[in-house]
């Protein structure tokens, strides 16, 4: 484990991603922490702490906060939704929308290729280069025995097969980087609000308890196991 990695962390206005950089504040003092928030700035302050405001779905804005940047070490993409205040996941076909799915695969998806393309080579001089982005076990097509929430599984399976395929290039070009999808687990967020009524108390996870899961993942995390899909228990999901 690095004890001091240089972390970018999108997403980190969210419940995961602010959770994620108390984390590693708290395991890894020494890290220095470039974090990025979409709507609303947190109140977090510290030294090693610099936020960037970021939509992360739009390419000039990804390629302006690379040239700002530092060599990194960690990238770790923690951005997603699941339901807006109009449309909730689809349990039929029949609640398919068109812009409901292009809004999930903005949100869920295109951030990873964009940090990807403008960040990655940020990558290149680490020891232990990480690039992650937090997937769901819903995008395993495998795994998929009950159907519906159509929009949202499609956006995570496709960025599960982009994490995938990112893992075979990175393999030949920079062979020091582990690319991982990792799922939290359901974490006490608002983006799972509307759907905890069913889910059993020891499987509802605070944030905090979800970022630490996945904090000690990534920190040990190597490059041979690039292109990995893991869950919060560090046992590997089905593509």
């Amino acid at each position: 484990m690095l004890s001091q990695p240089n972390v970018l962390i999108i997403g980190a206005s969210g419940g995961i991603g602010t959770a994620l950089v108390s984390a590693i504040q708290q395991r890894l003092p020494a890290a220095q922490i470039q974090a990025t928030w979409h709507s609303q700035k947190p109140s977090m302050i510290s030294s090693n702490l610099h936020w960037h405001q970021l939509d992360a779905s739009n390419e000039d804005q990804f390629s302006s906060l690379a040239d700002q940047l530092p060599s990194l070490d960690w990238i770790i993409n923690a951005a997603g939704v699941l339901h807006t205040p109009e449309k909730g996941p689809e349990k039929t076909i029949k609640k398919f929308g068109t812009d409901f799915f292009m809004h999930n695969i903005a949100v869920n998806s295109l951030p990873t290729l964009l940090a990807a393309k403008h960040c990655g080579h940020l990558l290149k001089q680490s020891q232990q280069g990480i690039f992650a982005a937090i997937s769901a076990r819903v995008g395993s097509i495998s795994d998929n025995n009950l159907g519906g929430w159509i929009s949202y599984r499609s956006s995570k399976a496709a960025l599960n097969m982009a994490l995938k395929t990112l893992a075979i290039e990175w393999h030949r070009s920079m062979k020091n980087v582990c690319v991982a999808a990792l799922h939290p687990g359901t974490t006490d967020t608002m983006l799972s609000k509307p759907f905890q009524a069913n889910v059993p108390a020891d499987k509802l996870f605070p944030t905090q308890q979800t970022a630490d899961y996945l904090l000690k993942i990534i920190a040990n995390l190597k490059p041979q196991e690039s292109g990995c899909f893991m869950g919060w228990d560090e046992k590997p999901i089905p593509w």
